[in-house]
């Protein structure tokens, strides 16, 4: 199975293969396990009588999970790449959504999603970005560039999809047909395609021409730091504080949008709309930012989209009306959407990829008890204010601080261990 057809692609990189497999992919692993579970909130109520915080509980819980699954999964990565990983992943995900199909006990879903929890470490972004690390280096903008793109369409297509199922067939059906198409469309496709390094197909990193080795000469090693020494440098530290309290400040605010909307006396039905287009406007700021980081210094791009977040909260606090709504739409929704590959492009320009997803995974964990942490904070600071107001200032100088501590992330460790040996 190592040996794949390469002649079949005879003059076609096969990392671009990698990638359009891993892209499409991640929109069906992202719609169904992560976008979809709202649409399955408020049947399950009806017919369970679970109340909605029992429900969202369990997914919740399953985010945290999935960061602490971080670590040992970017282990696993660094040594074995993502192709095993992948493939396992997804025909556990699909068995626990037919699992899911069947929950009658509350104590059952939340070993259901509990166990999904450890999934999404498998199959989500972090293997699929740890692969593009490993495939591209000069070209790794533009591969971010096309696996969070077309990632980013998951919940326009998986969302309405699953509310159709349901419409049409009942919550558990609907269950049942998705854990299908995410077999069909995942394990095949993972197990078959992927692979650990270019090294592996006879080809070298970015397409370039293969150079022959002398007999007896060592294999080429890939840069790198350990995990270790990443995390004794301070350009770890202030990466690890920029991406913490951004996300904390984005899922704050993503959580708590619509209530804060109808309050100010928006409709909820707007305020629903305008949750929506931010996702939308994630693709264009996708399509933007990260291409950019390959042609300036990337801690200054990464700066540039938590400053977006920043004017976003701004725009909603201080103008009026529909226009601030619609003009921190824009802002916020540009700057979300660049956030994941920034963090991965940052993490492998600065450590190298010998090691990228371990030291990935370190920094994800730390980012996901911020993003469990943040909807709550926020909620407690409403219940003590009885006001947004000071929820919304809190989030603008968290985010502030971000973007000064991603301008000082800067100076690669790596380059710095070349320059002295």
């Amino acid at each position: 199975m190592n040996s794949l057809a390469i002649p079949k692609l005879r003059g076609m990189y096969y990392g671009w293969a990698m990638l359009l497999t891993l892209s499409f992919t991640e929109v069906t692993s992202w719609g169904i396990l992560y976008y979809s579970f709202s649409v399955f909130i408020t049947p399950m109520h009806d017919e369970l009588g679970w109340s909605i915080a029992q429900l969202t509980g369990a997914y919740s819980a399953a985010i945290l999970i999935s960061g602490l699954a971080a670590i040992p999964v970017g282990r696993w990565l660094d040594r074995h790449g993502p192709r095993w990983l992948m493939t396992a992943g997804s025909f556990a995900a699909t068995l626990l959504v037919l699992g899911w199909s069947r929950v009658d006990s509350i104590y059952f879903f939340y070993v259901v999603w509990g166990l999904i929890g450890v999934t999404l470490a498998a199959v989500l972004y972090e293997p699929a970005l740890q692969a593009v690390a490993v495939w591209f280096r000069r070209k790794r903008s533009r591969a971010l560039t096309i696996l969070t793109f077309v990632g980013g369409f998951a919940s326009v297509i998986y969302i309405p999809l699953a509310a159709w199922l349901v419409e049409e067939y009942g919550w558990r059906d609907a269950l049942v047909v998705l854990a299908i198409i995410l077999g069909i469309a995942t394990i095949p496709l993972h197990a078959l395609v992927l692979r650990r390094r270019p090294e592996d197909v006879g080809q070298a990193i970015d397409g370039d021409p293969v150079q022959p080795r002398e007999p007896g000469a060592q294999p080429v090693v890939e840069p790198g730091i350990t995990t270790g020494q990443a995390m004794r440098t301070t350009v770890f530290w202030w990466l690890t504080v920029a991406f913490v309290l951004t996300y904390f400040g984005n899922i704050a605010i993503t959580v708590h949008l619509i209530p804060y909307l109808v309050r100010e006396g928006f409709s909820a039905g707007f305020a629903a709309t305008a949750a929506g287009a931010i996702g939308l406007m994630a693709l264009p700021g996708r399509l933007v930012f990260t291409p950019l980081g390959g042609r300036i210094p990337r801690h200054y791009v990464t700066a540039l989209i938590f400053s977006l977040q920043v004017a976003a909260l701004l725009a909603l606090l201080l103008i009026p009306g529909k226009t601030g709504v619609f003009t921190f739409v824009a802002l916020f929704g540009a700057g979300f959407g660049a956030i994941t590959p920034a963090r991965a492009a940052l993490v492998a320009d600065l450590f190298g990829t010998a090691n990228y997803g371990t030291i990935s995974g370190v920094l994800t964990t730390f980012i996901t008890v911020a993003r469990g942490i943040a909807p709550v904070a926020a909620g407690i600071l409403l219940g003590l204010s009885g006001s947004y107001q000071p929820v919304l200032w809190t989030t603008v100088a968290v985010s502030a601080v971000a973007t000064i501590a991603a301008l000082q992330a800067k100076g690669s460790p790596v380059e710095a261990q070349r320059a002295h040996s």
